[in-house]
């Protein structure tokens, strides 16, 4: 006779109660050990449940939009009745691990250890654009096994530990994801006793995780007002929202019609190439194509790609461009006091091995005058209509490496001291050039920085990092005749551009935040008020 099982949500890594918004399975169901019963959705992530058993489902306990957590019953299940079936469906788990243990070779011997990809702070598969190993290489700690790219940064994985390849498992174009395996290695000593069980576990991160699918169409249906109903996870939904894409207007093609990541960017691909297929937020604008244009009728070219982080930061701008109503504040700011403040502390600096640079008295200003302006220091929310202003004053800067440009963020600025930023800025900008930046180093700005008075110019116009609402560019100061005191005196000035979100700011608060960062800038002793 048949037994019933009850199957309850598992450890799902929070205490809090999540939706439940996909049920895969009905009364009646034979079902199989790992197939999806429902799919859960946090505000991070979604997750499909597997069952640990087999049998025939019973009765179904949670339904679409329920909430459920940790050890809430989601079905009952009648289990076939063999003589220790209940034994060992309770004893499976407890199996496998130990016969993971009794594989491992003891100390005197060889290991093989599985490598696997670091913490890179998104969910989301990034490219493996190098391989910088091959099998038969010793190697030691911290050598570089692989080159990963996402849309925002490249980034080189060290070997956690010394041996010698023994196979690798990824390739060039594969995409993979923290804890994917990446090469096997044969070290001198057998991993621990605590680590044996981590192999079968890496085992549900595979190397390459898109499967091959056919494009989705792009529908053409009249856009509905949110995108409250549509089968995607939050990771799509953020996306959605940040290029204006109205979510019921793209065909999914994962399980059961959910939209992907994948999907988003098609739509938007398709949709420019159509130059008129109207995304919601602004994105149809009928522009003409570009002309084709053969330029080797008129002499010799090459041909030279551009690199990822170009093309899709490229993308992205067009976007900000686009969507975002741009005024530009041109000012100065008179930085000879802060200027001879430096040089009088440019050599206790380097005694502790980095440089203080202007960048460093500019963010501290720009914090002073955000905490003065706070809707600068702010984002629009997904309806365009409330804005979120920010306590914190985590600070980006672009930074020019040979790959493109990459904007690290200096978090918590208004409670570090300049030789704090200092050191920072110096470890951030050599990460960058380096690749290793990861994403979450990229990750939460509240107002960006974009500097070129290292190199030239009189001014530019930045183009604000959505979803901030303004940015400020600095160009190279210049010694310029003030008048002063009924008389012209020379004095170092500071040229800066203030780009902002003219739905945010007007042109009124735009130019007195630039006089409030100038005086910020004239006299240091302002910023401690």
């Amino acid at each position: 006779m048949a037994t019933t099982q009850e199957v309850l949500v598992p450890d799902i890594g929070t205490t809090d109660e999540v939706d439940v918004i996909d049920v895969m399975i009905n009364p009646g169901d034979t079902i199989t050990i790992d197939d999806s019963l429902i799919t859960l959705e946090s505000d991070k992530a979604s997750m499909d449940v597997p069952s640990p058993i087999e049998g025939t489902v019973k009765s179904v306990a949670v339904k679409v939009g329920d909430k459920v957590k940790e050890g809430s019953l989601i079905i009952e299940l009648e289990a076939q009745a063999e003589e220790t079936k209940e034994d060992s469906v309770a004893d499976v788990e407890k199996e496998e691990p130990a016969a993971v243990v009794e594989e491992q070779p003891t100390a005197s011997t060889s290991a093989t250890q599985e490598v696997l990809v670091p913490d890179i702070g998104t969910e989301e598969a990034v490219d493996v654009i190098e391989v910088s190993v091959k099998v038969g290489d010793d190697i030691v700690v911290d050598d570089a096994l692989i080159t990963l790219e996402s849309d925002k940064a490249s980034m080189d994985v060290p070997a956690p530990m010394a041996g010698t390849v023994k196979e690798v498992l990824v390739n060039v174009g594969d995409k993979v994801k923290t804890n994917a395996p990446i090469v096997l290695l044969a070290t001198s000593a057998a991993p621990s006793a605590e680590k044996a069980p981590e192999k079968p576990a890496s085992k549900e991160v595979p190397v390459t995780e898109k499967p091959t699918q056919p494009e989705p169409a792009v529908t053409t249906s009249a856009a509905a007002p949110d995108n409250g109903d549509v089968h995607a996870g939050p990771a799509v939904r953020r996306l959605a929202r940040e290029l204006g894409v109205d979510l019921h207007r793209v065909s999914g093609n994962g399980r059961k019609g959910r939209i992907t990541l994948e999907n988003v960017h098609q739509f938007v691909k398709a949709v420019m190439q159509q130059a008129g297929g109207g995304i919601s937020g602004g994105l149809g604008l009928n522009l003409p194509k570009p002309p084709v244009i053969d330029f080797n009728k008129f002499g010799e070219t090459t041909v030279e790609p551009l690199s990822k982080i170009k093309k899709i930061s490229g993308a992205n701008l067009q976007r900000n461009w686009i969507t975002i109503p741009h005024v530009t504040q041109f000012d100065e700011a008179d930085i000879t006091d802060l200027e001879e403040f430096r040089k009088n502390n440019k050599a206790l600096a380097e005694k502790q091995g980095f440089k203080l640079t202007p960048l460093v008295f500019i963010m501290k200003a720009v914090v002073a005058t955000l905490k003065a302006f706070p809707t600068v220091n702010a984002s629009l929310d997904a309806s365009g209509e409330n804005l979120i202003l920010k306590n914190y004053y985590h600070i980006g800067v672009a930074v020019d490496t040979p790959n493109g440009l990459v904007v690290p963020v200096i978090r918590d600025v208004d409670q570090k001291s300049f030789m704090d930023l200092a050191k920072e800025l110096g470890e951030v900008s050599l990460k960058a050039r380096d690749k290793g930046l990861s994403l979450t180093d990229m990750q939460g700005a509240s107002f960006t920085i974009s500097s070129l008075g290292g190199i030239s110019g009189i001014g530019f116009t930045p183009i604000v990092n959505m979803p901030e609402v303004a940015i400020l560019g600095v160009s190279r100061s210049s010694m310029k005749p003030v008048y002063q005191n009924n008389e012209f005196v020379p004095r170092l000035m500071l040229p800066l551009s203030f780009s902002y979100d003219h739905r945010v700011i007007d042109g009124a608060q735009a130019a007195r935040f630039t006089k409030h960062l100038g005086l910020m800038l004239s006299d240091l002793r302002r910023i401690l008020l």
